[in-house]
């Protein structure tokens, strides 16, 4: 093997190239950050015999700077040109919500050429479950509030359409983020092309009213991978106590999968994924259940 540096046509080593390459010879579009943090909340009854209700909420911040300013989004900002992308997700994070060390998993890029019209901008949104009993949220950096929302997500009509060679999907979903004080409401139409093994996603906002930038599009694509993944993974258990009764997990599954589900075929599904504790509850009013835990041993089968 020869010990001669590789050359190109110009006949420059890679460190020659280096020394000579202009990085300004291309326009540099400023790449962003968005989270999607989730998690489930209860809300209490005045009978204290009934069980709280649980609700999937999403976390937002008020905007405190234009554009759209005092309307709400996703926590995020833009990526520092000397950390990851996955670092200025959690800092980010962390300086506009106080929210800090808890899983998160890249979502989807997203790259319109007008999506933010400051200028060019892409952002990688990133998707996180979260205990909120476990979380102290307060606004900081530039976001003038931080709030959870309850999630809704309804499909309002499915198209098919023949093509010669396949078929063409159309879903109108609705999305509806909502709290005491504040309702944003908006709908996707999901377009999905199927010819042969090849399978094409478009996402368009039909309707939008009080979501900045496109983050309706990161709503509802975060939404359709949370109910994916709860089928086949362990993710939903991020978003429970260290222990809870099978009763509050399989309220929690139906709450992201937005159906209900048999009791018995349920607790078979997830037998394995649960340990069985010594301890029970102790709520008023209610019969004691038994407590169980994650198996840890699961994930790693």
């Amino acid at each position: 093997m020869s010990n001669q540096p590789v050359t190109d046509h110009n006949g420059l080593t890679e460190e020659q190239f280096l020394k000579t390459y202009n990085a300004g010879s291309y326009e540099r579009p400023s790449v962003a950050v968005d989270m999607l943090i989730f998690t489930v909340m209860e809300q209490e009854q005045d009978n204290y015999r009934k069980l709280a209700e649980k609700s999937l909420q999403l976390l937002l911040i008020q905007r405190g700077e234009h554009p759209f300013l005092g309307q709400w989004a996703l926590p995020g900002g833009f990526v520092g040109i000397h950390e990851s992308v996955e670092e200025a997700a959690r800092r980010e994070l962390y300086s506009e919500t106080n929210i800090d060390n808890i899983y998160m998993e890249q979502l989807y890029t997203w790259g319109d050429v007008e999506r933010d019209p400051r200028m060019r901008v892409i952002s990688c949104s990133y998707m996180a479950l979260v205990d909120r009993k476990a979380l102290t949220v307060q606004a900081g950096d530039d976001a003038a509030a931080a709030a959870w929302f309850e999630v809704s997500y309804n499909i309002l009509e499915t198209r098919r359409e023949e093509l010669e060679q396949g078929i063409r999907l159309e879903t109108f979903v609705e999305i509806i983020l909502q709290n005491e004080q504040v309702k944003l409401s908006g709908v996707v139409k999901l377009t999905e092309t199927i010819r042969g093994h090849v399978r094409h996603m478009d996402r368009e906002i039909v309707r939008s009213s009080g979501f900045s930038f496109d983050h309706l599009l990161m709503v509802q694509a975060a939404i359709e991978r949370l109910r994916g993944k709860a089928e086949y993974t362990d993710i939903v258990f991020n978003l429970m106590p260290p222990l809870f009764t099978l009763s509050e997990l399989q309220r929690v599954y139906e709450i992201i999968l937005g159906k209900e589900l048999l009791a018995a075929a349920f607790r078979r599904k997830i037998a394995e994924r649960v340990i069985e504790t010594d301890e029970s509850t102790r709520d008023a009013g209610h019969r004691p259940s038994k407590l169980y835990r994650y198996n840890l041993e699961w994930s790693l089968t």
